[in-house]
């Protein structure tokens, strides 16, 4: 089954646009979790068994576990996903972004390694750079198009005078991943919630493609506007919200507070259809 399958498939089943960023920071974890040798694993696995008939994707950053040395667990949570939410698709948050044989070892790691069924990259270094993850059939990649920092005015919103039509960065980006990028129809776009305009755009010029949009929740992105914006018939999104949702309470009812917070969250988006 392809990434795109899935993604329906749990879309429809959990009736949810709503995916369930896994961003386990080890300051923020409740405090009888924070002394445990697993605790990035065990409290993003409580998360993800909490969420699991309400998310339409799960989408783990690696950064993550590899600033505690904590791959193995982030191994483990996808092994746990697959066996425990096996409906629910995983984005693998990796923003990888290089050439050739590196990138060929990138995209080992995510769809080897840790069995992701789509990654985010950067697309900064061209088609060579994306290529090597689309030799994985079925495989999804989001290339970061028009993200929800601030800084991404720094590149993302200047013209291209090379271009015909001078298009905006990111539009050259949305223009390139729906035409001659998509040759086996596995790429997506990511395009921040706290963007609405900009969402409309690239479903303009994207009106196929699935797009990943971060920044509902802590980042102050607006969830109906986000779904007005960015979805169509033909057009899915995933929209992901984070530290909204694991910090939801410090406490031992973590995950059922997790739970309550993605509910309404999945709501909220679903009023907005």
């Amino acid at each position: 089954m392809t990434f795109l399958d899935m993604l329906r498939q749990a879309s429809a089943r959990n009736d949810s646009l709503l995916c369930v960023g896994l961003d386990p920071e080890p300051t923020r974890l409740p405090k009888m979790l924070q002394e445990r040798p697993s605790a990035l694993y065990d409290f993003c696995a409580a998360i993800v068994d909490a969420t699991a008939d309400l998310a339409c994707a799960f989408k783990p950053q690696i950064a993550y576990f590899a600033a505690q040395g904590a791959e193995d667990q982030l191994e483990r949570l996808l092994q746990h996903i697959r066996t425990h939410a096996p409906h629910v698709p995983v984005i693998l948050d990796a923003k990888r972004g290089d050439i050739g044989s590196t990138a060929e070892q990138y995209a080992r790691e995510a769809f080897e390694r840790y069995g992701a069924d789509a990654v985010t990259l950067s697309p900064f270094m061209g088609w060579d750079s994306v290529e090597p993850y689309l030799r994985y059939p079925g495989k999804g990649a989001f290339l970061l198009c028009r993200t929800s920092n601030p800084g991404g005015d720094d590149f993302q919103s200047q013209r291209l005078a090379s271009v015909e039509g001078q298009p905006l960065l990111y539009e050259h980006i949305a223009r390139l991943a729906q035409g001659p990028w998509n040759k086996n129809g596995q790429l997506g776009l990511v395009v921040g919630a706290t963007y609405p305009d900009e969402i409309a755009r690239v479903r303009a010029l994207a009106p196929t493609l699935p797009l990943l949009i971060p920044g509902v929740g802590a980042q102050g992105g607006d969830a109906a506007a986000t779904v007005r914006a960015g979805l169509t018939e033909r057009g899915p999104i995933i929209v992901n919200s984070s530290r909204a949702i694991l910090y939801a309470s410090a406490g031992e009812d973590f995950a059922q507070a997790a739970r309550a917070a993605a509910l309404a969250t999945r709501d909220t988006l679903n009023a907005a259809r």
